[in-house]
């Protein structure tokens, strides 16, 4: 996993959370990397899910919804960073359809040894977008995050609904309804 996602996760628990979780969250993790992370860098993803794991137990919080505000806060992140990569669509739907031939080959430009997520468009109309999260990471609820926060971004209502295709969440449809 490239090091920009820790380090972009270590910075949201220090801003939700406080330095001193971060701290503790490291400590009370097995990192070969002992919590340092270079944005280029690719590191172990058992390194995040410890730190996901440990952030959990300490704040209470389910990793599920901590993923998901990390998808929020890291499309934040990135839109700052790489701006370039938003700005040449004019609504989410667009943005969201072109994630595999445009934003992914992208980022695989930036980050070439990045493990990226697929997204399978199955449908799209004017005002829907159905399509299959697959990952063997099983991160949907960061990719619903992500989602989320681009209808934000441009200002839009949606509705959001995710079937969970198997256990593990490695493979999970979205049924996206923009509204307004």
């Amino acid at each position: 996993m490239k090091g920009i996602i820790f380090s972009e996760f270590l910075e949201m628990v220090e801003s939700t959370f406080g330095l001193e979780t971060v701290d503790e969250i490291i400590q009370n993790s097995e990192l070969a990397s002992e919590g340092a992370y270079t944005q280029v860098g690719t590191y172990d993803f058992n390194e995040m899910v410890q730190l996901l794991t440990n952030l959990s137990k300490t704040t209470k919080v389910s990793a599920h919804d901590l993923l998901f505000s990390f998808g929020h806060y890291l499309f934040q992140s990135l839109l700052r960073i790489h701006p370039e990569v938003v700005s040449g669509y004019k609504n989410p739907l667009s943005l969201l359809y072109s994630i595999e031939d445009h934003i992914h080959v992208h980022v695989k430009k930036l980050y070439p040894d990045a493990e990226l997520p697929t997204f399978k468009i199955l449908e799209r109309s004017e005002n829907t977008l159905s399509m299959v999260y697959s990952s063997s990471r099983g991160l949907y609820a960061l990719a619903h995050g992500l989602i989320e926060k681009t209808f934000e971004h441009f200002d839009k209502n949606v509705e959001i609904d995710f079937e969970l295709l198997n256990e593990q969440g490695t493979e999970v449809k979205f049924a996206i309804v923009q509204h307004g």
